[in-house]
């Protein structure tokens, strides 16, 4: 009898996992982010999880450090690589990975579980809306100047993008006068959009041919024909 109960109960909590698991992954992440890749990642880390805590958890009087040591085992082998995973997505595997502690917990209530889950679900999809900083983003840009003033990088960078909101000088090559710089900034309205193309168009001449002087070379003026 107690054998069928267990049963049942890990039934439970697993369909718990699978139901918020789910939620997450295809109703709030793969909407948004559509990295396809990632989603049986996420699924795979969640359930693996789920089974280790479950498994371990009724081992008895040593399940406790049976199970602090297969955690450890396991989040030892996750590998996050900051240059191939961006930050919005390590908050979903560590999302993915709390929620299959909490359904996996065998002293764990499920409805304890269940109304933890759904503060994860909500948390989750509230803070990475596509509604909240809407018009904020972040882009590694190679300018064909080197600009030695910090007034005049940011106005160079609002007249491309539009109004910077920090960026940092990834790289300064003098040889070919260029400069990456990773930047994140804030896009410009409706409304000023044709405005800052006009003004970048006006200022595009006047803006480089300082530059380009001091390297030997001559840019003609807009209207003057190239010979």
């Amino acid at each position: 009898m107690d054998s069928t109960e267990n049963l049942g109960l890990i039934a439970a909590h697993l369909g718990l996992d699978l139901v918020a698991v789910t939620l997450l992954t295809f109703g709030v992440f793969h909407p948004r982010h559509r990295r396809r890749e990632l989603v049986p990642a996420y699924l795979a880390l969640n359930v693996s999880l789920f089974a280790v805590v479950a498994a371990l958890g009724r081992m008895g009087n040593d399940g406790g450090l049976a199970l602090g040591f297969g955690l450890f085992g396991v989040l030892s082998i996750v590998r996050l690589r900051s240059d191939a995973v961006q930050h919005q997505e390590v908050a979903y595997y560590f999302t993915t990975l709390v929620l299959g502690l909490l359904c996996g917990l065998p002293g764990l209530g499920l409805g304890v579980a269940a109304g933890l889950a759904v503060v994860l679900l909500l948390v989750m999809y509230v803070a990475d809306h596509p509604r909240l900083y809407a018009r904020e983003r972040r882009a590694v840009v190679t300018l064909d100047v080197v600009h030695r003033d910090a007034g005049a990088l940011r106005e160079d960078l609002r007249l491309r993008l539009g109004e910077p909101l920090g960026w940092i000088v990834r790289e300064v090559d003098y040889v070919r006068d260029l400069m990456v710089v990773d930047v994140r900034y804030r896009e410009p309205g409706t409304g000023s959009v044709s405005e800052s193309a006009t003004a970048a168009g006006a200022a595009g001449a006047s803006a480089w041919e300082p530059a380009a002087v001091r390297n030997g070379a001559r840019v003609p003026a807009a209207t003057e024909p190239v010979r």
